[in-house]
């Protein structure tokens, strides 16, 4: 099934999957968006707003996070894109979908490793380029913790730290991000996930 997946994924092949997501354009106003149909390499999104095709975009979806896009067509319901985007981010947005195409079929459960407690204090979460953003812990646990914040979220991928701890961003919600938290000894390409 493995290699049957990096098959796919070197093909692009588009499965058809809801996310919910939001994409800034040339101006500074925020559009929402669904997908109909995904792939590492693009989407087919419904959306009210149609942007002109070569138009370059920012996408933020549901779980996958912060995306550069560019418009290739239009559509009845809205407009295709395509990512501009490495190909190691490609091979982590690959490995998502397939996790989110398929959990369910496949009988399992959530990816997180330990159990989550409701959190609800403020949090302050330095990114990667320094910038601090003023967040609100959601849940936390073990393994990883949940934060909702007003802006644009740190990108899947993304090494951050709150306080003493570092964390990698794994995936991007409506209003938030959840991130896992990398021990001392480990290097931030580990798997496991929060």
């Amino acid at each position: 099934m493995r290699a049957d997946l990096r098959k796919d994924r070197r093909a692009n092949v588009r499965v058809d999957l809801a996310l919910n997501g939001r994409f800034l354009g040339d101006g500074s106003e925020d559009h929402g968006l669904l997908t109909r149909n995904i792939s590492c390499g693009g989407a087919e999104i419904i959306a009210n707003v149609r942007p002109d095709v070569e138009s370059s975009l920012i996408c933020y979806l549901d779980d996958l996070g912060r995306l550069e896009a560019e418009v290739v067509r239009q559509t009845a319901q809205g407009f295709a894109v395509k990512f501009n985007i490495t190909p190691r981010k490609r091979d982590k947005i690959a490995d998502r979908l397939t996790w989110l195409v398929n959990y369910k079929q496949l009988g399992l459960t959530d990816e997180r490793e330990a159990p989550r407690y409701a959190g609800g204090g403020p949090a302050l979460v330095t990114r990667q380029d320094g910038r601090v953003i003023q967040c609100r812990t959601i849940d936390i646990s073990l393994s990883g913790a949940a934060f909702e914040a007003d802006g644009p979220a740190p990108s899947v991928g993304e090494i951050v730290t709150i306080g003493n701890l570092r964390g990698e961003v794994v995936r991007t919600l409506r209003n938030g991000f959840a991130i896992r938290y990398i021990h001392r000894n480990e290097k931030s390409e580990s798997p496991a996930r929060a």
